[in-house]
C-alpha cells in the first residue's frame, strides 16, 4: 500500500448523498465500530463525574458560593448548544461522523492542556474557560457518538445498543468521584490543585492518542442516504416532511433540555446536598457517597437495559423517569440518610433517560437524522440553566428546598414520555422501527469491516466483471 493510497483510505470526509451498506449492518458486523465509540462514552462520563466533584471543590479551595460554582456547569454544558448547533453540526453534515469524532478529541485536549495554568494561577474564570473549550470537545463527540451508536447496527436493537454504551459513561461518572475523594480532598489545598494539574495532563494525553487510533481505524460512515433508505424499509418515511415540521422531533429535544438540566443539577449538588442535610458528613465523605450514588446510577443503565429485553423501550422510559418524579419529592422535605437514599433511587431510575430519548427522538428522521441529531443533543445545554437556579435557591432557602427546581424540570421531560407511550402519531413510529428485520440478517456477503462501499461503486463494479 503506497502513501497515497493510505491515506485516501483514510480521509475525513464522505458524501452525505451517496448510499452505502452502512444502515444494514448486522450485530456482528457493528461489533468493533460500536466498541470503539464506546469509549468515548466512558470519556464524557468521566469528565462529567469529575466535574460535580471540582464543583464542592473548588467551593472550599477558592471559597466561592454555590450559584457562582455552578458556573463550571453553564460553562460546560452551555458549550454543548454551541457545538451541537454550531460547528460540530456542521462538521458532521459536510465531512462525517469520523471527522466529528477526531476534532472532538482535539478540543477536548487543547481545553484540558488551557485548565492547567487556570489552575496553577487559581483563576476560577479561566478555569471556567477551559472547561467551555472542554465542553465544546465533548459536545462534538456526543453530538455524533449518540446517534452513530443508535444507527450503527439493527434498527430495532438501537435503544438496547446507546443504554450499553451508556452504561460505560456510568462506569465513568463513578470512577470520578471515587478518585476526587483520594486526590483532591484528602490533601491541603495546594496539593490537591497540583493533582488537579496531573489529571487534566493526563487526560489531553489520553485524548489525543484516542484522536489518532480513531484516524487511523477503518469504521463505517453512515450517510443521509443511508438513513433515508433505513426509515423508507421500516415504512416510518416521516423524513419525506421538511425539517421544520418535525414536531416529534422538537419535543424530544424540549425533554432533553428539561431532563438533562434537573439531572445535572441533581448531581452537581449532591455533595452539598448530604454535607448540609446529614449530619457529621464533610466533603470526603460527601464525595464517596456522590461515587455510591453515581454506581446506582451505572448500575440502573444494566438493569434498564436488561428489561429492555423485555418490555418495549418506550414503557421502560415512562416507567423509569415516573419514579424520577416520585421519588425526588421525599428529598426535598426529608434529611438525613432517608433524603440521601431518595436521591440515590433517583439517579437509579435517572439511568436509561438521556440515551433512550436520543433513541426514540430520532426514530424515522431519515435524511434528517444528522441535523436532528445536533437538536436532541443540544438539549444537554439544560445543565447550563437548571443547576444556577439550584445553587440560587440553595444559598437562599437550603438545599432540600432547592430539590423543588429538578422536580418541575422532571415534570415537563416527563411530556415526551407519555407522548411516545399514549399519543398514536408518535407512538407509531417508534413501534415500525422495532419490529423492522433490517440489519438481522447480512445483506451482502462480500462486506468486510470497514470497507464499506457505496451501492453506486459497487453497481459498477458488477457492470465491469459482467463486460469483462
Amino acid at each position: 500500500m503506497g502513501v497515497k493510497e493510505f491515506f485516501h483510505k483514510r480521509s475525513l470526509r464522505y458524501k452525505d448523498n451517496v448510499r452505502t451498506n452502512a444502515a444494514e449492518l448486522t450485530l456482528k458486523e457493528s461489533l468493533f465500530p460500536i466498541f470503539l465509540v464506546t469509549i468515548l462514552f466512558f470519556l464524557w462520563g468521566f469528565s462529567y463525574g469529575l466535574l460535580d466533584t471540582l464543583n464542592k471543590h473548588f467551593q472550599e479551595t477558592l471559597h466561592i458560593t454555590r450559584a457562582r460554582s455552578s458556573g463550571l456547569q453553564a460553562a460546560y454544558f452551555g458549550a454543548y448548544l454551541i457545538a451541537s448547533l454550531g460547528h460540530a453540526a456542521w462538521i458532521l453534515r459536510h465531512w462525517g461522523y469520523k471527522a466529528t469524532f477526531v476534532f472532538g478529541l482535539f478540543l477536548y485536549g487543547i481545553g484540558a492542556l488551557i485548565a492547567i495554568p487556570c489552575i496553577i494561577a487559581k483563576s476560577f474564570g479561566g478555569f471556567c474557560a477551559a472547561i467551555f473549550i472542554i465542553g465544546n470537545g465533548l459536545g462534538s463527540l456526543e453530538t455524533a457518538a449518540n446517534p452513530y451508536i443508535t444507527v450503527c447496527g439493527p434498527p430495532k436493537y438501537s435503544e438496547f445498543r446507546i443504554n450499553i454504551s451508556q452504561a460505560f459513561n456510568g462506569i465513568g461518572t463513578v470512577v470520578a468521584p471515587v478518585m476526587g475523594s483520594y486526590v483532591f480532598f484528602a490533601f491541603d489545598d495546594k496539593r490537591a490543585l497540583e493533582n488537579v494539574q496531573w489529571v487534566y495532563l493526563a487526560i489531553a494525553v489520553f485524548v489525543w492518542s484516542l484522536a489518532i487510533v480513531f484516524w487511523l481505524a477503518r469504521i463505517p460512515e453512515i450517510t443521509d442516504a443511508d438513513m433515508a433508505f433505513q426509515a423508507s424499509e421500516t415504512h416510518a418515511n416521516v423524513d419525506d416532511k421538511p425539517f421544520r415540521k418535525q414536531y416529534r422531533l422538537f419535543h424530544a429535544a424540549f425533554a432533553q433540555f428539561c431532563y438533562t438540566g434537573a439531572q445535572v443539577a441533581i448531581a452537581g449538588f449532591f455533595i452539598n446536598y448530604v454535607t448540609e442535610r446529614r449530619p457529621n458528613t464533610d466533603s470526603p465523605l460527601g464525595s464517596k457517597f456522590f461515587a455510591g450514588a453515581q454506581a446506582a446510577f451505572a448500575v440502573g443503565r444494566f438493569v434498564g437495559t436488561g428489561l429492555m429485553h423485555y418490555i418495549k423501550p418506550r414503557w421502560v422510559f415512562l416507567g423509569f423517569l415516573s419514579c424520577c418524579v416520585i421519588f425526588i419529592v421525599p428529598s426535598i422535605t426529608q434529611d438525613g440518610d432517608v433524603g440521601m437514599a431518595m436521591l440515590y433511587i433517583v439517579l437509579f431510575f435517572e439511568s436509561v433517560c438521556f440515551p433512550t430519548i436520543v433513541a426514540l427522538g430520532m426514530r424515522g428522521l431519515g435524511r434528517h437524522s444528522k441535523r436532528g441529531s445536533g437538536l436532541i443533543i443540544a438539549g444537554v445545554s439544560g445543565g447550563a440553566v437548571v443547576p444556577p437556579l439550584v445553587g440560587v435557591v440553595g444559598d437562599a432557602k437550603g438545599m432540600g428546598t432547592a430539590m423543588v427546581i429538578p422536580l418541575i424540570f422532571f415534570v415537563l421531560a416527563w411530556s415526551y414520555a407519555f407522548a411516545v407511550n399514549f399519543v398514536p402519531r408518535y407512538r407509531s413510529i417508534v413501534d415500525a422501527f422495532s419490529t423492522t428485520e433490517v440489519g438481522i440478517r447480512p445483506v451482502d456477503a462480500d462486506w468486510e469491516k470497514g470497507g464499506i462501499k457505496s451501492v453506486e461503486d459497487k453497481q459498477t463494479e458488477k457492470a465491469v466483471s459482467t463486460l469483462s
